[in-house]
């Protein structure tokens, strides 16, 4: 009749009520009995030291290099400029006009302390918490390129192609990660970097055999993403861009991929949470991760309760972030 019938929603009946309830006895019950387990054990908990693992102050001291007189200091705003000057030559040293502990004329000898000052600096579990995030953006984007070719050739009628990427996808889907990270690792790892020494180029940093583990191990489930995707599109639409005039290459481009891709968002960002959490075996090549780094400060401070909890919160927050994020994203391109 041209006016909108409002659909309202259904009223929650009490059995609705209840299970929320339980739902809640549930998770108060799970606290609780991690609670009372705990104090079974002769274990002293020190939640007051988890925040220096995030951020904290370091006492910075600027001592001086050689034996002479401070000759000047020289002061703008709030930082200043000490100049030493002795028998080996001259000196200069920047600190804050608070930290000074000297003044011009004054004699100094080698490892005085000129000033003193404190100064915030990263904790070990935000730089860890850093690196996994950077490792996985790096890890993903070049997955993301390698499974996107390997897809296409997945499906071409070009035997070497289609074969080659049969085989790297089976290859890698069919070992394990933490074998993938090895080879990469202490196989073409020690290769590259030999190659390199006989050249006399640099070596290779661990991290960028971490990421090219994790980019390659990605690019195989995203192959298979884009080749599922591709297929998905009825190939009608192949025909009709082709009988436009659209060679092979165009009609994939402007036709198929865009709405290929759209359909693989989904699974794309569960398989981007998923590196996230696979990014924690790079420890085990000195690559200092969210795990590694809470490993690392579990040897030194002997917290493992407090530290394991805080390393699991942290990759939780990392995780449901970027999910809400990625269904933020899908839901706008869902409304295109």
């Amino acid at each position: 009749m041209g006016s909108a019938v409002a659909l309202k929603r259904p009223k929650q009946g009490n059995h609705y009520y209840f299970w929320v309830g339980v739902f809640f006895f549930i998770v108060i019950g799970v606290v609780l009995s991690l609670y009372f387990s705990a104090r079974q054990i002769d274990y002293t908990w020190r939640w007051y030291r988890i925040p220096k693992y995030f951020a904290y102050q370091e006492q910075v001291e600027i001592r001086s290099e050689i034996d002479g007189e401070v000759e000047r200091i020289s002061k703008k705003d709030n930082n200043a400029v000490i100049r030493v000057k002795g028998t080996e030559g001259t000196a200069s040293y920047a600190a804050p006009v608070s930290a000074l502990g000297f003044e011009e004329g004054d004699q100094v000898y080698y490892g005085d302390v000129l000033a003193t000052y404190k100064k915030w600096r990263v904790g070990i579990l935000l730089e860890g918490l850093w690196l996994t995030l950077k490792v996985s953006i790096i890890a993903i984007v070049f997955g993301i390129l390698i499974g996107l070719f390997t897809g296409i050739a997945r499906i071409s009628s070009n035997p070497a192609l289609k074969w080659s990427a049969i085989s790297y996808i089976e290859m890698i889907r069919g070992s394990p990660l933490l074998v993938q990270i090895f080879i990469w690792y202490f196989v073409l790892g020690t290769l590259f970097n030999n190659i390199l020494a006989k050249h006399g180029i640099g070596q290779i940093p661990p991290l960028w055999f971490g990421v090219a583990a994790l980019a390659c191990f990605t690019g195989a489930y995203v192959a298979e993403m884009v080749r599922a995707g591709i297929q998905s599109i009825h190939r009608g639409q192949t025909e009709a861009a082709r009988s436009l005039g659209m060679t092979y290459v165009k009609s994939m481009r402007y036709v198929i991929l865009p709405q290929a891709l759209r359909r693989i968002l989904p699974p794309l960002a569960g398989q981007f949470i998923s590196l996230i959490k696979d990014s924690s075996l790079l420890g085990i090549i000195a690559i200092r991760e969210l795990t590694k780094a809470t490993r690392e400060v579990v040897t030194t401070s002997l917290q493992p309760f407090e530290l394991w909890f805080v390393c699991a919160l942290l990759y939780l927050v990392l995780t449901f972030s970027l999910s809400m994020l990625l269904q933020y994203l899908e839901r706008r391109q869902m409304a295109v």
